[in-house]
């Protein structure tokens, strides 16, 4: 079986989100192998009691919102924010399965930035909300360049395009991994629903992740309500995480992700 592919990393450590014990009674669902699911399941996580870390290597104000740090990159300019850090994963994933068609993200002004144009050599020219592609460099589909793909669309997308180009979810729909919750503005924010765990009666208990601003590592959020990770997932109540409050009428969910 190939193992989920992490291209970021140099080395990865045994330490995996799949390591998150579910609560009490409750299990992780079975998930396809090329699945998002799975893939999520398998992020690397550094080691326990993890500081968080800003994208110019300073801590993070608030240690206290962390329950684990996922092992991947933040970069080196303040742009893996919230939204982008829900796109960085989910890009990844196609990446990693060689699925270059879906990478495609829309800038804040709506036209959309695809994978597949950069790589082929188009370059974006932004003026105010228009939005020129050029042809402008050589064919590369490497690793290196898809990262700068995605810095350019970090610096140009945010909550309100990602809530503008996702379908929404009804509040009485089952929770699935790959759901977001986003509360678009300048600022605004985004969790992604990274796992799930069900018990014998079918409730859910999910988790979330998070990057904010200014740039930093991706973390596992704490509950604030409870010493576990896991959030109720069919609550109607508000979603309170350590830094923000959505309503659950503010959930959308990724494509492409079965």
């Amino acid at each position: 079986m190939a193992q989920p592919s992490y291209p970021w990393a140099e080395s990865v450590g045994p330490r995996r989100l799949s390591d998150i014990a579910p609560p009490a009674n409750y299990t992780r669902p079975v998930s396809d192998t090329n699945s998002f699911a799975s893939w999520l399941r398998g992020l690397p996580l550094k080691q326990p009691g993890a500081r968080v870390h800003l994208y110019d290597g300073r801590l993070k104000r608030n240690q206290n919102a962390q329950y684990e740090v996922i092992d991947i990159d933040v970069g080196q300019s303040n742009l893996q924010q919230c939204a982008d850090a829900v796109i960085r994963l989910h890009a990844e994933f196609m990446f990693a399965h060689r699925d270059a068609q879906q990478i495609c993200y829309d800038f804040t002004s709506g036209d959309p930035a695809c994978w597949q144009q950069w790589y082929s050599g188009m370059r974006p020219q932004v003026n105010g909300s228009k939005v020129r592609w050029l042809s402008q460099a050589l064919h590369d589909s490497s690793y290196k360049n898809f990262r700068r793909y995605l810095n350019i669309v970090f610096a140009y997308a945010g909550t309100a395009s990602l809530a503008a180009q996702l379908p929404k979810v009804d509040v009485g729909e089952p929770m699935q991994i790959g759901d977001v919750f986003i509360k678009p503005g300048f600022p605004g924010h985004a969790v992604l629903v990274i796992d799930l765990v069900v018990d014998a009666n079918g409730n859910r208990k999910m988790l979330l992740a998070q990057s904010y601003m200014p740039a930093q590592e991706v973390h596992i959020l704490k509950n604030p309500n409870q010493v576990s990770p896991w959030y109720d997932s069919e609550s109607d109540q508000p979603l309170v995480t350590p830094e923000w409050r959505f309503e659950r009428t503010q959930r959308y969910r990724l494509p492409h992700v079965d």
